[in-house]
């Protein structure tokens, strides 16, 4: 199948692609990689009126580097991730899940913007960036905000952005050479999206600990003081100490009652944990 007809502008400006957007309301689509809304394009889920092109933009390809954070510009592709081009801020964690997204031919063109703004919740960057506490840093006609990215997916690809609204970067926290992480998935072959993320960061320079459980079919569950799923601070033990019991109230809240994918959850963030203290 084929997509429906539809017109096509590159920009070469942010002004001038939001304009663009704004100009074609809700029947207008913002595209980069094409590795998810191209594939919905020819199966006619989605029919835009309008796709802009936003690959012309040399701003959402900049890196910029301060002394507390790293932002990436939306159009950064996974593979520029995989391969280093990108300074590491997280201790390899970037790098970790860049690798393991997909297949190489995706990585080598999906952008970690149309990854948030695609909001497939079982994609590795929804997980993998609330995780750090990343923001994510948006634009449209009426100007510029920063959203947290835990906040971002409200639901299965449903975000807070508005339809003139382009995510511009995203902005990561430093960890600390102290930090320690641990991040896994499950999936049954390789190239496939996981069924279940776990994972754990552990910072105590920043006085972060936090857990992501991800691939639940609804928005990650972010849980900002891990503690409380483990009894008490970090330690070299941690994943002998996982409260089941907490983890399974938190899936019971976001309404995951299959008793396969509760147990590869659970099982995903204790071997997150142990991957963590072996860093």
């Amino acid at each position: 199948m084929k997509p429906v007809a539809f017109d096509y502008e590159r920009p070469g400006s942010l002004d001038e692609a939001t304009r663009l957007l704004a100009e074609g309301g809700s029947m207008a689509k913002a595209v980069a990689g094409s590795q998810s809304l191209g594939p919905m394009l020819n199966l006619r889920l989605a029919q835009p009126d309008l796709l802009v092109d936003i690959t012309a933009i040399s701003e959402l390809r900049t890196v910029t580097e301060r002394p507390d954070l790293i932002e990436i510009g939306a159009c950064v592709t996974h593979a520029d991730i995989e391969d280093g081009r990108i300074p590491d801020a997280t201790r390899g964690l970037l790098a970790f899940v860049a690798g393991h997204i997909a297949y190489r031919a995706v990585r080598n063109r999906g952008t970690v913007g149309g990854s948030l703004a695609h909001a497939d919740p079982a994609a590795d960057w929804v997980s993998a960036f609330p995780l750090l506490g990343a923001e994510v840093v948006t634009q449209s006609s009426r100007g510029a905000r920063t959203i947290p990215a835990e906040t971002l997916m409200v639901s299965s690809f449903v975000t807070g952005l508005e339809h003139d609204e382009l995510i511009r970067a995203v902005r990561l926290p430093r960890l600390s050479a102290r930090a320690r992480w641990g991040y896994v998935r499950f999936n049954h072959k390789a190239g496939e999206f996981p069924h279940a993320i776990g994972g754990i960061i552990h910072d105590p320079e920043n006085g972060r600990f936090r857990a992501v459980l991800g691939a639940i079919e609804s928005a990650p569950i972010v849980v900002a003081d891990a503690a409380i799923l483990f009894g008490g601070p970090y330690d070299r033990d941690i994943e002998k100490r996982l409260d089941e019991r907490a983890v399974l109230d938190l899936l019971d809240a976001r309404g995951v009652q299959d008793d396969y994918n509760r147990r590869l959850t659970l099982v995903a963030l204790r071997r997150a944990a142990a991957q963590a203290s072996r860093a």
